[in-house]
């Protein structure tokens, strides 16, 4: 079943219940069950179950706006959702009009002598609620606690992603053909993240069922002339336009992304801006930067202009900020050109996550359980635990240490032989903390540091042996008082 917000296990209850009794009198009638759709809405989602499947009742399925046919499914879905940027396959997407609406239902078999009662719950979410993170599905592709691996951000058809045609054209690249390839690279999830538009939402939700290992996050880049960011966790429209009375400033727009239950992340904050790259840099005037869920920290290759962006998301923890470092690929040709290698994945955002659902991945980023392996591997792994006082924090999470406190650090890394394990205390090396060697394909390090009581991050790094940035972690943070 395929769900938007309005997710059935989160709703307590429907808005509303249509019940009846269909008889053999019917046998291959169309009934229209009227239910009135208030105003305001930005997607209905229905629940439909009836009885005698024992003795096959078959009962079709679809539904009518006020205005116009809404979609038909027959007998292949027993749920379905309809919203203004995407509906479930067989259904119409569009604006949701007010008035009375009309639940088709088709009685194709009733045996003779044979009844069925149906129920129709009907859910609504409504504009601008913040009904719980989106997903186009309603359960996790998995359900164990691990490392999952992903990219947060990449184009396709629906803005400037390109890859060659079967005669060998560049052309607007489908969603299915980038979708592929992050299968072929090992990835467990994916944000496709067009620029300002909604439209590919649609092909995600007709796509998931498909993609059962791979789980689409609902995401896009907000494009301004002050620079991009993403948002993930919703499919409602946010206004992009800033300077216009609806997007007046950068705040207002996170603040909306924020009040529909989204993660903002500024993408390429260190980007110049100019003619190449319009807006990349971050620039918005006066701009709270607390309003930052995550900061692209890595974006795209694995090269000094991948990674210039390090040192503008280490600037903000020093002004006290958590913001969790991701990484993206911000692939824009997803299928690449002979002799080149792809681009998806590069750098890989690996996510601790308790399953692998929108709403848990989402969570883990919040929480900062986050590396981001700059290679792109699919093994390479950087695990992060600091003890004091009986007190346990991984990345991303706080831990108090009085002075005087011993601060033991273990950390754990695998397929990174040859590289080094590098501390840095407020993006500072220092002696307490020297770097390690890393000698074994699976190998545990302990380190202590003494406790000066102050507020301090510890970032732990895997280094290769020219010094880049091979696994990048989210720090461990000493004495934080609040989040922000």
């Amino acid at each position: 079943m395929l769900v938007s917000s309005t997710s059935l296990a989160q709703k307590k209850s429907p808005d509303i219940a249509l019940h009846g009794t269909i008889t053999r009198a019917q046998q291959n009638a169309y009934l229209e069950v009227p239910f009135t759709v208030p105003a305001g809405l930005e997607r209905i989602t229905v629940d439909f179950h009836y009885t005698g499947k024992e003795d096959h009742a078959t009962l079709d399925l679809g539904a009518r706006d006020p205005e116009r046919f809404r979609g038909w499914s027959g007998g292949n879905k027993s749920s379905f959702t309809i919203g203004i940027p995407d509906a479930t396959p067989s259904y119409l997407p569009g604006p949701i009009p007010a008035g009375r609406w009309y639940l088709l239902i088709g009685v194709a078999n009733l045996r003779p002598g044979k009844s069925s009662t149906f129920t129709a719950d009907i859910y609504f979410t409504r504009k601008g609620e913040a009904g719980g993170t989106e997903s186009f599905i309603d359960h996790p592709l998995s359900t164990e606690a691990r490392w999952y691996r992903g990219d947060l951000h990449m184009h396709t058809a629906h803005s400037d992603g390109t890859c060659p045609s079967q005669s060998g054209k560049s052309v607007p690249c489908p969603l299915f053909i980038t979708l592929e390839t992050a299968v072929r690279d090992g990835l467990d999830f994916v944000a496709v993240t067009d620029h300002n538009t909604i439209s590919h939402f649609n092909d995600e939700r007709e796509m998931q069922p498909y993609f059962d290992k791979l789980l689409l996050i609902p995401g896009r880049e907000l494009t301004t002339y002050s620079g991009h960011f993403n948002i993930f966790g919703t499919t409602d429209f946010i206004d992009f336009e800033l300077g216009s009375p609806r997007a007046p400033d950068m705040n207002s727009i996170f603040r909306a992304a924020h009040r529909v239950g989204a993660l903002a992340s500024i993408n390429h904050p260190a980007s110049p801006t100019g003619e190449i790259c319009m807006g990349c840099g971050w620039s918005p005037k006066n701009f709270d930067m607390r309003l930052t869920d995550a900061m692209e920290a890595v974006n795209g290759d694995n090269s000094d202009r991948g990674q210039n962006h390090t040192g503008y998301w280490r600037a903000q923890l020093n002004r006290g900020l958590r913001i969790t470092a991701i990484g993206g690929s911000d692939t824009h040709r997803p299928v690449p050109k002979p002799g080149e290698r792809n681009t998806i994945g590069i750098p890989t955002t690996v996510v601790y996550a308790t399953e692998l659902s929108v709403p848990a991945i989402l969570k883990a980023i919040r929480e900062g359980h986050v590396f981001v392996d700059t290679t792109a591997s699919r093994d390479r792994l950087l695990e992060v635990t600091a003890t004091a006082s009986n007190q346990t924090a991984h990345m991303g999470d706080l831990l108090t240490a009085p002075t005087g406190t011993s601060v033991e650090i273990t950390i754990h890394t695998a397929a990174c032989t040859g590289s080094k394990v590098d501390f840095l205390l407020d993006g500072k090396s220092i002696a307490a903390l020297p770097d390690q060697s890393i000698t074994a394909a699976d190998q545990t390090f302990h380190a202590t540091w003494p406790s000066d009581g102050a507020q301090h991050w510890l970032e732990t790094d895997v280094l290769t042996p020219d010094g880049r940035i091979q696994l990048l972690g989210n720090p461990v943070y000493l004495n934080w008082r609040s989040k922000q």
